[in-house]
Formats: structure tokens, C-alpha cells, sequence
């Protein structure tokens, strides 16, 4: 992810919640009513930033997505190697195991 995009969008957000919070706390009224003025404030920062903060959340968005896809195909690329070195264990194990089984052509030669 990119953390600049990231760090810029959060501190937007914030200061979309800030600025009118710290504006409605020079009211008399809401000094006393701190939790409505916390609840206005957070709906002014909601709308601010769903109107004016488009572009950094789908910059955010995007590099989560990139992130996201490349984790999986690091994933499904390392279990498809284990799937690989599984099924070579396994092939070698009978192999061997074939190996041991069968007489050699000079055991074959002594019995009647």
C-alpha cells in the first residue's frame, strides 16, 4: 500500500472532523452539549469527505486492491511449489519403495 496516499486521506478525514468540531466549540451552547457538537461535527467531516475526498480514498482503495491481488498470487504461487515438492516426495517414497519389492535379476536366477 502506499503510505503517503493513506496518511494523506486520514489526515483529511480528521481535519474534516476537526475544523467544524473546534468551530462549535466557540458556541456557548455546545460547550455544555460537547457529544452534539462531537455528532454534527461528525456528520459535517462524513459529507465533506464523501463530496471533496473522492480521489484520495480511491487512491487508498486502489494500492489495498494491488496489495490484496499480489498477496494471493504470492500465496497460490508458494502452495502450487509445496503442492510440487509434495507430489516429488511422494513419487520418490514409491520409487523406493518398488525398489525394495523387487528381486534383483541375480536373486531371480538362483530360485528353482
Amino acid at each position: 500500500m502506499k503510505a503517503r496516499s493513506a496518511l494523506v486521506y486520514s489526515v483529511l478525514r480528521l481535519l474534516a472532523f476537526l475544523v467544524p468540531f473546534g468551530i462549535m466549540m466557540l458556541f456557548p451552547i455546545f460547550q455544555q452539549l460537547y457529544w452534539l457538537a462531537a455528532i454534527f461535527a461528525a456528520l459535517i467531516g462524513l459529507s465533506l469527505s464523501l463530496l471533496f475526498l473522492r480521489r484520495p480514498l480511491n487512491d487508498v482503495t486502489s494500492s489495498l486492491g494491488a496489495n490484496r491481488c499480489e498477496r494471493a498470487t504470492r500465496a497460490q504461487k508458494a502452495a502450487v511449489d509445496a503442492d510440487a515438492g509434495d507430489e516429488d516426495a511422494a513419487a520418490d517414497a514409491m520409487a523406493r519403495e518398488q525398489a525394495v519389492d523387487q528381486p534383483t535379476k541375480a536373486q531371480n536366477k538362483n530360485t528353482p
